[in-house]
């Protein structure tokens, strides 16, 4: 963007978009929190408002929807309970249901697919249990006609103060996963690609961008903590090392910011 005003112009006046897409998408898919998939697309929007060029002449609503779905997206596949060999013999076996479906005119039974399809009934029965749990994809059509009315929930409302943080936040992320986010966010590089690049599986970059955005909603916790409560950690490292990572932020931060985080360093 050319000034850090207007970066931060479009940022406010999008977040309502992040609060939409955070409940539309945790609606289909409520194995994710809502908070996660909010704090997710607001890192998105934040890194969009950055990288966007209003010269290519699509809108900054557009252009951030999608790099907001594409994160949603990318912490659906991370948290996915199912491994690609199942996502396939779901597609199949449902398939074959819904053909022999419109065939008979009415729904096909367990036995009638298992006989088509020559496998055992129960392995028919339990493909067709996961489908029902399956979500809708995250590149539905429905989810791209949105209207920017609904307020974002409290929890992702990074205004202000809290893009200064989330700026604190990402750099003194560990090295490898501060590469991930800014690689993922930033450039808008494939997965694949980062992986290749950091000799690790798709699933290992997945995971470290994860457990990235779980540190960075905990600072962001941490600094607008009401009261003398502790926050809830959401990131999986020991305490040791999440101690660690806020020192770091209290490091390099000014006093203002610092003085939060230093509370919670190591002595």
């Amino acid at each position: 963007m050319s000034s850090r005003a207007e970066r931060n112009r479009l940022v406010e006046a999008n977040l309502p978009l992040v609060g939409y897409l955070a409940a539309d998408t945790h609606a289909r898919a409520t194995h994710i929190p809502r908070e996660e998939l909010a704090a997710v697309g607001a890192l998105a929007l934040v890194t969009a408002a950055d990288a966007y060029d209003p010269a290519l002449g699509v809108p900054f609503g557009a252009y951030a929807r999608r790099r907001i779905l594409g994160a949603f997206a990318d912490e659906m596949r991370s948290m996915d309970w199912a491994s690609r060999g199942i996502r396939k013999r779901i597609k199949e076996t449902v398939a074959v249901r819904d053909t022999l479906t419109a065939a008979l005119g009415r729904t096909a039974t367990v036995t009638e697919v298992a006989t088509a399809m020559g496998s055992p009934r129960e392995a028919v029965s339990e493909a067709l249990a996961d489908a029902a749990r399956t979500v809708s994809t995250i590149d539905d059509p429905a989810a791209r006609d949105l209207v920017a009315d609904v307020p974002l929930p409290e929890e992702s409302a990074l205004v202000g103060e809290r893009r200064e943080v989330l700026e604190h936040a990402i750099a003194a992320l560990p090295e490898r996963m501060r590469r991930i986010v800014l690689a993922v966010y930033i450039e808008e590089r494939p997965v694949k690609e980062i992986a290749e690049e950091l000799g690790v599986t798709h699933s290992a970059v997945s995971q470290q961008r994860s457990e990235a955005v779980r540190l960075l909603r905990d600072a962001l916790d941490r600094y607008f903590a009401e009261g003398t409560v502790e926050p809830v950690a959401s990131t999986r490292i020991s305490p040791a090392a999440r101690d660690a990572y806020f020192g770091r932020i209290a490091a390099a931060s000014g006093a203002r910011i610092g003085e939060v985080f230093r509370t919670a360093a190591p002595a």
